[in-house]
């Protein structure tokens, strides 16, 4: 793999997660109202992983503290 393929991998990987965290905010907002700007900022730092874990547990969450439960 070149530097130029490492590179555009590495921008698809962060246009997904930036994706994910934008799905959530946008799910977390239709559901609880306006999102505090320290969950914002959690979310936006969080990795893929977490971000899919948290998008399937708003399904089913009451507050905000049930999506972010450990």
């Amino acid at each position: 793999m070149t530097a130029a393929d490492q590179l555009r991998a590495e921008g698809r990987a962060e246009g997904r997660r930036e994706g994910h965290a934008e799905g959530l905010l946008d799910l977390l907002a239709a559901k609880f109202g306006e999102v505090p700007e320290r969950i914002d900022v959690f979310v936006r730092g969080a990795d893929v992983a977490r971000l899919r874990m948290w998008n399937a547990r708003v399904l089913a969450a009451e507050t905000l503290d049930e999506v972010f439960a450990e």
